[in-house]
């Protein structure tokens, strides 16, 4: 296979990112042992906030007060989208009973997690449509208990845009919290009692690792990592907008991959000489300047097969396709984490209401999960219920297995109930291996 990298990047996810497990762990410890004073020192020293956590309504009546009617109506109509696509999928899923074998009923019952912990994260960005991700889709899903968090606002409280896009999704709670303190907060229930078990939403590098920590001990969404793009384009695609769609990407952080796999020479040396300049273009260009010199690629290949070939072993968090014949790459692609077909569909349109889910796995999750959707508030579990003349052969079967795996307990169950059900009756129960 012919595969030429006209642009190679320097470093990969993992080269900057340091050890900040044993701080994270320290921290958690911390918190777990000291609960609301451990969480209320950490938010004074690491965000300057002394203030209450738990959000009262006048705050987010001042909230959206603070907004531009045009700006609470933009915020409305991306929550009716993600909730409204978020209900499709959870009307997608179904509970089934079927009969295995006479007298043998199973089943499925799909049941909402009783509380999920949805972080929003501050930062450089004011994060109003990460707030509806998350939130919005655990409530489409039917979460009985929704709390949510997110940091202060330069030493105020949370953004007036965030805040206003979390109360109209309607969590039960809102914290002013962020960082590991606000995850170990939801996780741990603490100023809600009532511990998370889901924790879902996108944050920084500290953030993330605090949920990797916590994973087992509730759920998480995805393993979050640096965001991502990979643009396949093709001969018909107009270079300048591929160019702006990786640009616009790479403003998200100094280590965000942004990647073009072509199969037009022309087309990769125009995107090459173009990035740079609309990054510096940019009113704040030293983030994605610095994403692109050290994390960008261009790779030339021949074939299509070839561009899906490659694109699947990247497995990118957003992926865009301006090529023709959209339908086949639809149909071929299978590792990403969401799919954008076509010039007119651009990941900022997803990143922020076109409906489907912006939190999304990176660093190659995407060749065993997807993102957060409703079924991640879901656990999917299983019933089942025998009648007696069920147990003539489930019994007997299942008590030779048994013993054949030396489980001599277990053989018993079902000979006390093929004895009770059939007394008298002869049963090859098999024989306990030595």
């Amino acid at each position: 296979m012919s595969e030429q990298y006209l642009k190679k990047a320097a470093k990969t996810p993992e080269t900057d990112e340091g050890s900040t497990r044993q701080t994270v762990m320290e921290m958690l410890r911390a918190i777990k042992e000291g609960g609301e004073k451990a969480v209320r020192d950490y938010a004074a020293k690491l965000d300057g906030w002394t203030g209450e956590i738990i959000v009262t309504q006048d705050e987010i009546d001042r909230a959206g007060a603070a907004l531009d009617k045009q700006i609470r109506e933009d915020i409305r109509f991306a929550h009716e989208q993600v909730y409204n696509f978020a209900v499709k999928q959870r009307e997608s899923m179904k509970e089934f009973q079927t009969e295995l074998h006479p007298g043998v009923i199973a089943g499925q019952r799909l049941i909402p997690v009783n509380v999920a912990g949805c972080y929003v994260p501050g930062g450089r960005f004011a994060h109003a449509a990460s707030a509806i991700m998350s939130i919005a889709t655990a409530r489409a899903t039917g979460v009985p208990f929704v709390v949510a968090c997110s940091p202060p606002h330069h030493g105020g409280g949370i953004h007036p845009s965030i805040l206003y896009a979390m109360s109209v999704c309607k969590p039960d709670v809102i914290m002013t919290l962020g960082g590991v303190q606000g995850v170990a907060a939801l996780a741990y229930g603490i100023f809600t009692g009532k511990p998370a078990d889901i924790l879902v939403g996108p944050g920084n590098k500290y953030v993330a690792e605090a949920k990797r920590i916590l994973y087992g001990e509730v759920g998480i969404d995805v393993f979050a990592g640096p965001s991502e793009i990979l643009v396949i384009a093709d001969e018909t695609a107009d270079p300048e907008i591929v160019a702006i769609d990786l640009v616009g990407q790479a403003e998200h952080g100094f280590d965000s991959p942004a990647i073009l796999v072509t199969t037009s020479k022309d087309l990769a040396d125009t995107v090459i000489k173009r990035v740079p300049e609309l990054a510096a273009a940019l009113p704040e260009p030293e983030v994605t300047q610095s994403s692109w010199a050290n994390y960008g690629e261009v790779v030339l290949v021949d074939t299509r097969e070839q561009a899906v070939e490659i694109s699947d072993r990247y497995a990118p968090e957003h992926l865009e396709v301006h090529a023709a014949d959209l339908d086949w790459w639809l149909a071929n692609l299978t590792n990403y984490g969401s799919l954008f077909l076509g010039e007119e569909t651009t990941v900022a349109y997803g990143d922020k209401t076109s409906g489907p889910n912006h939190i999304l796995p990176t660093k190659k999750a995407a060749r065993y999960s997807g993102g957060l959707s409703a079924g991640k508030f879901i656990k999917t579990v299983t019933w089942q219920r025998l009648d007696r003349e069920a147990n003539r052969q489930i019994g007997a079967v299942s008590a030779r297995i048994s013993r054949l795996e030396g489980m001599e307990a277990h053989a018993r169950s079902c000979d006390a109930r093929l004895e009770k059900y059939f007394p008298g009756k002869k049963f090859d129960k098999g024989v306990l291996k030595q």
